[in-house]
């Protein structure tokens, strides 16, 4: 077996476990948040579903990033080192984005305020993954 392999895996499992940990993590507290509004007779609001969907985008990147690393130019250390690196990274960058939505979903739950304010925070996060995938590109391609 060809070691570029195990990085191009790599790549993409490590970015979608991010993902899920980081959907969980805010899923669960979207839904908590949902029940203190259905507890206090407040519309539960469906916006919450943008905090805990977000870390999904970070499993897309370490697609397109996997897809790139297969018909670029690297040697098979080289996908090796990439795959890892960089699907660590977007993973982070997922499960972090997954506990910002969750203090998001909370927060927005409660006060029914800063929408604005917590969606910028949850895409700040967004753009560490982001970067690493396009400056990981440029090896890779």
């Amino acid at each position: 077996m060809d070691i570029g392999t195990i990085g191009l895996a790599a790549c993409l499992g490590f970015a979608a476990l991010g993902s899920a940990l980081g959907i969980g993590t805010a899923g669960q507290a979207a839904i908590g948040a949902w029940k203190k509004c259905f507890v206090q007779n407040k519309p539960a609001p469906f916006t919450l579903i943008a905090f805990a969907g977000a870390p999904l985008t970070q499993t897309i990147y370490g697609l397109i990033l996997m897809n790139i690393m297969r018909t670029g130019g690297l040697d098979g250390a080289g996908k090796l080192g990439v795959g890892i690196f960089a699907g660590l990274a977007m993973g982070m960058s997922a499960f972090y984005q997954g506990k910002c939505g969750a203090a998001a979903s909370d927060s927005y739950a409660e006060t029914g305020q800063g929408f604005a304010n917590d969606l910028l925070v949850v895409g700040l996060v967004e753009v560490v993954a982001l970067f690493v995938m396009v400056f990981f590109m440029m090896i890779a391609g």
